[in-house]
């Protein structure tokens, strides 16, 4: 186990007031069966179940993983191993007041939370195989996450999934998600992977317009679109070596995402409109932005798109955000370059999070991370980093 984090004195962590910006909420065990009728639905509502002493998430009979699988924060083995279900997850996982106090002991002033069961992008409702009962999981999860942050709503930060088979459903969903206190959208970063079209498709329109209306930032996680490459192991490597295979690759998926929407003209269309591209990572975006602005010039896009006023790298500066979490060879440079772009990130509790006492050798305590690799860095651009971008995305100042 590491060591306890120093706060005999103020650091620059501290002194920012960090904020993370993407946490991960283990859904307690009755989020649906407490707001969904299993009178109506039955064992189709997802519900959790003790199947060998480990707990389940199950929607009918498919089962769609369990809270020891996405709880590791502090876990000393990796997937697939994992722990067995609440009885030994940390209760900061999916108890709010004990998520403050896990805050607390790490100095983070805030957190965003994204989801589990329904997947990053909401793609595992499709599991559910019924358009009303899907549509009301969306609102009982977007219903229950705003309750459980109610603990501290200046700390806690919920971002509302989106039934995005339905773009006039995410309509409604976007501004009733507004009414009930959430802070941003969650979009799925790959709809094509379900047979919805993409991004760059002006279908979503109406949904880019009613995010706009409202205010909130839309955000895309990686991993909401196809992840068949861990589970199945196509490379035939072994789940372990396959897990982190795609963990180190997935961040291009938002890569082709950031593509679709600049390209795509979505940036163009809604100036305004903010979009955080979560957990992918941010030492990459100079070069892919590099490579945007040149094949943009190179092929004329101009000659297609005559309206586009800005280079790829301008929109994006204008509108679009990123995160990091344990980057430390590219990450001076990229906020030397990008620093009203990036926000920081623990991705707590999942595998890859840093927490201390996980199984790699490399975790630490997020103020010992931050005050190593940048803190001898531009005060004025790190707490940009740590803490303004955030505030301003998602009105915590």
């Amino acid at each position: 186990m590491a060591a306890a984090p120093d706060i005999t004195s103020e650091s620059l962590f501290d002194r920012c007031r960090p904020i993370d910006v993407d946490t991960h909420i283990t859904e307690p065990a009755d989020v649906w069966t407490a707001r969904v009728s299993t009178k109506k639905w039955g064992d189709k509502v997802p519900h959790v179940k003790s199947i060998d002493g480990r707990d389940i998430w199950l929607i009918d009979d498919q089962m769609v993983g369990g809270p020891g699988f996405t709880t590791a924060a502090g876990f000393d083995g990796s997937y697939p191993d994992s722990r067995m279900g609440y009885d030994d997850i940390p209760k900061s996982s999916f108890d709010a007041k004990e998520r403050l106090k896990y805050m607390d002991e790490e100095g983070i002033h805030a957190a965003v939370l994204y989801p589990n069961v329904g997947g990053f992008g909401s793609g595992g409702f499709l599991k559910l195989g019924e358009p009303e009962l899907m549509l009301e999981c969306v609102r009982a999860y977007n219903d229950f996450l705003v309750d459980w942050c109610s603990e501290d709503p200046n700390r806690l930060v919920p971002v509302a999934a989106m039934p995005f088979w339905d773009v006039n459903e995410c309509v409604k969903e976007v501004h009733r998600a507004a009414s009930i206190g959430h802070r941003s959208i969650l979009a799925c970063s790959e709809p094509q992977a379900f047979g919805e079209p993409r991004l760059a498709d002006k279908h979503w329109d109406p949904f880019w317009s009613a995010a706009n209306e409202t205010g909130l930032s839309i955000s895309f996680h990686i991993g909401s679109g196809d992840l068949s490459d861990i589970t199945q192991d196509p490379c035939g490597i072994g789940q372990k070596a396959a897990f982190s295979r795609v963990s180190s690759t997935i961040f291009m998926q938002n890569m082709g995402c950031i593509a679709d929407l600049i390209y795509g003209g979505v940036c163009h269309r809604y100036p305004d409109l903010k979009m955080v591209s979560v957990e992918s990572g941010v030492g990459w975006i100079p070069a892919f932005l590099e490579a945007c602005d040149w094949q943009f010039s190179n092929g004329q896009v101009r000659k297609d798109h005559p309206e586009y006023d800005l280079l790829p790298s301008e929109y994006f500066k204008r509108q679009i955000f990123a995160c990091f979490w344990f980057e430390k060879g590219a990450l001076r440079s990229t906020i030397d370059q990008l620093a009203d772009n990036l926000c920081w990130e623990t991705d707590f509790p999942h595998p890859t999070c840093q927490h201390p006492g996980s199984a790699s050798e490399f975790t630490q305590h997020p103020r010992d991370y931050i005050n190593e690799t940048i803190g001898d860095c531009d005060e004025t651009k790190v707490e940009k980093v740590l803490h303004s971008n955030a505030a301003k995305l998602y009105g915590l100042d």
